[in-house]
């Protein structure tokens, strides 16, 4: 399932708070930051995609996010997205008050195979590009024109490949899995320092815990029962490691060609 939302009236209310053009990089950063926000908030959301005022969101298959209800996921994942916007305004506009409160619409589409959901993103991000390069040139001559990349270079000096990739590629939020040491085996090597604390977007409290238990070492008890408890730890550290420590991290890359999905193969497996 994607959830995509857009922004309600957003010609309006980019022309009353000022945006730049054409493109104020920081409306993108607060739009990323909302979306980071609602994917910390949804751990079965495993890709996101954002471009101007819209941002696409993947569910992993296997979802059973409010019992796959639709009317109650839209609600939900819009209201919260457009709050985290308005709770944030001020980090990236502080010398602009909102005028009035943005809104935004919701809606899921479901795809019936890994085909159409890449296609789907492709779609998105080729709508960035081809957005970006109008805009870019518009703003730049005032006017359309046929060989656009000519003209920003010869008019103007731009080189359009050498924009910023944010406004030409748009923004891809993921997950990736924050790589760990393996099982500990030695007396020496089994130190309480257990599932790293510090790092971001850990799982559940329970699996944390147990990863911490799993890693410390045991000093009483009999020979015999140090081995019985030794098997004991290493199921606990197997447990642990059903659920890897996963972070979110912000690209601006191409996901229209193969090897952002190659890379990635778990994204369309769930």
């Amino acid at each position: 399932m994607v959830f995509r939302l857009d922004g309600h009236s957003f010609h309006r209310f980019s022309d009353v708070h000022n945006f730049e053009k054409p493109n104020d990089v920081r409306a993108l950063q607060l739009m990323d930051h909302a979306a980071k926000t609602v994917m910390e908030e949804y751990p079965d959301i495993v890709l996101a995609f954002g471009e101007s005022d819209e941002y696409s969101f993947l569910l992993k298959r296997s979802t059973s996010l409010y019992n796959r209800r639709e009317a109650k996921i839209v609600t939900t994942l819009t209201s919260y997205f457009t709050s985290c916007y308005v709770f944030n305004w001020s980090t990236y506009f502080p010398d602009k008050p909102l005028q009035y409160p943005p809104s935004f619409d919701g809606r899921i589409v479901p795809y019936p195979a890994e085909k159409h959901i890449r296609d789907y993103f492709a779609w998105r991000q080729a709508d960035t590009h081809i957005n970006n390069l109008y805009n870019t040139t518009f703003w730049a001559l005032g006017t359309f024109a046929k060989d656009k990349h000519e003209i920003l270079f010869s008019r103007f000096k731009i080189n359009y490949n050498q924009l910023d990739a944010r406004f030409r590629k748009g923004s891809v939020l993921v997950r990736e899995e924050v790589v760990e040491q393996g099982p500990l085996s030695t007396k020496e090597d089994l130190e309480p320092t257990g599932v790293d604390a510090q790092a971001p977007f850990s799982p559940d409290p329970a699996a944390t815990s147990e990863g911490s238990n799993a890693t410390t070492w045991e000093a009483n008890g009999s020979p015999a029962e140090e081995q019985k408890n030794s098997g004991k730890k290493e199921k606990k550290i197997k447990k642990a490691k059903a659920k890897p420590l996963t972070r979110l991290v912000l690209l601006h890359c191409d996901i229209i060609k193969d090897d952002f999905w190659n890379e990635r193969p778990s994204l369309l497996a769930e």
